[in-house]
């Protein structure tokens, strides 16, 4: 059982609680907490509260989390697109609207859930909900992504990931039209004060830094590749809406009114990294999938 605690800042003051401790991490649901309050895992300033109760700036916040349930995680068949796979690595190129991990009341359709089917020998280091998964994209973002197969690939691409030294460049169709070649985001993020569950720059972020460069401009839109130097929750999204260019088709940080497409036109089409067991350095690249390219040539025939 893991005991947690918080103080309400200034632009958090007037929230719900179920809400606030719920976009504090992400990763338990709305739901899950009021269960907690209603089981009196949830105290302010020592006195256990009801979920409707607004926090103030100052409160003192004690929870508890239970110990969690053996989730049973099947194998399902899938016909996953295989870039690469060895003993120790796979890459996958992820299509849009795929979850990359199973998650509490979200245990079936995941990669991971094709993973466990078509190899059934991931690293453990993650846990039983994310076997082998060294890191993420965002499910309604496509592309390439890695996953290690034992623990000693694991903790080496972990590493390699933490140092910076892995290659990550995304494609994306931004809003309006972006007047310089080049470009560097350098701006911390955190979650957004004023809404939990979405990430913004904020002073009290993590580093984050994104390198863009400008591949095609059209009448309100242009096709820019980003190249991560850090990989925050959301980075890419929320730092091109930071500069005044939100990712077409973001329901979370771009505008209602946007291109057809289901979901952030977001693509990670270049992946490199050093095999954990040779070190020989690999790059892989995806395009875009149909619907993307689909955009493009509508922005090129001026459809949009």
């Amino acid at each position: 059982m893991e005991i947690c605690e918080h103080t309400v800042i200034a632009g958090e003051a007037g929230m719900r609680i179920d809400k606030l401790l719920a976009g504090l991490d992400g990763e338990y649901s709305r739901s899950q907490i009021q269960d907690w309050i209603t089981e009196g895992r949830v105290s302010v300033n020592g006195k256990v509260v009801k979920a409707n109760y607004r926090v103030q700036e100052g409160d003192r916040i004690e929870w508890t989390v239970p110990e969690p349930e053996i989730l049973d995680v099947r194998p399902e068949p899938m016909d996953l697109d295989i870039y690469y796979e060895d003993r120790d690595v796979i890459v996958v190129n992820k299509p849009r609207g795929m979850v990359v991990h199973p998650s509490p009341g979200h245990l079936n359709g995941t990669l991971v859930n094709g993973l466990l089917a078509h190899c059934r020998d991931l690293s453990g280091i993650n846990g039983v909900l994310r076997p082998g998964i060294v890191h993420r994209i965002d499910k309604d973002t496509s592309g390439l992504l890695m996953a290690a197969k034992n623990d000693f690939s694991h903790e080496h691409l972990a590493r390699q990931l933490e140092n910076k030294t892995v290659l990550r460049k995304y494609k994306a169709i931004v809003h309006g039209v972006i007047p310089h070649d080049y470009g560097t985001i350098d701006a911390p993020i955190g979650r957004d004060p004023k809404d939990r569950q979405s990430m913004a720059v904020v002073d009290s972020g993590k580093p984050a830094v994104t390198h863009f460069r400008v591949i095609e401009r059209f009448d309100k839109y242009t096709l820019v590749e980003c190249e991560l130097e850090t990989g925050r929750t959301h980075q890419i999204r929320v730092h091109m809406k930071y500069i005044g260019h939100p990712v077409a088709g973001d329901p979370k940080y771009g505008p209602k009114r946007t291109l057809p497409i289901d979901g952030q036109a977001l693509h990670a089409g270049v992946l490199g990294f050093a095999h954990p067991r040779t070190g020989e350095f690999l790059t892989f690249e995806a395009p875009p999938p149909e619907d993307f390219e689909r955009l493009l040539n509508g922005l090129r025939a001026g459809v949009y």
